[in-house]
């Protein structure tokens, strides 16, 4: 049993930092950011806990885009603040709960954008292409190590 566990962290790791690695080298290759810190924490599910619905494509890629969304339309509304970081998250959940793409690293969303003052480019590059680009990292990872099915059934 320890040795399953112990195989399992390590192979979790190896995908994470292969993500983390991947994103950075084609941020340096194509001269566009594809990372962000939330996408550590995506590592955590993708790799970690491949088969939780909260890992799955449409919940990373739509959780981040609409996190982001709401971070950048809070951005063009009002300057950073206690209130204004609280209320951008708070919008990002229940959006997220609404259309049923909740992932909980896209949660931070809101608070990378409005604390950096971020546009509506900050959507496509890094939140959009980076999150599909994960999901593609970790969806090729699965298949070479065979441990996951991933991604699940879409339902």
């Amino acid at each position: 049993m320890k040795n399953i566990q112990l195989n399992h962290s390590l192979i979790s790791g190896a995908g994470g930092a292969i993500g983390i690695f991947l994103l950075s080298v084609f941020t340096i290759g194509t001269g566009s950011p594809l990372l962000m810190a939330p996408f550590g924490a995506s590592c955590v599910l993708l790799f970690a806990v491949p088969d939780s619905p909260l890992s799955q494509p449409k919940n990373v890629i739509g959780g981040h885009f609409i996190s982001a969304l709401v971070g950048v339309v809070f951005v063009l509304l009002w300057p950073a603040s206690p209130l204004a970081l609280s209320l951008a998250v708070a919008v990002a959940i229940i959006l997220m709960v609404i259309f049923k793409v909740t992932h909980p690293p896209a949660g931070a969303d809101p608070i990378v954008i409005l604390m950096g003052a971020k546009g509506f480019s900050f959507l496509l590059f890094p939140v959009l292409s980076g999150s599909i680009l994960l999901v593609l990292i970790a969806y090729v990872f699965h298949r070479l190590t065979a441990q996951h099915t991933y991604p699940k059934a879409i339902s």
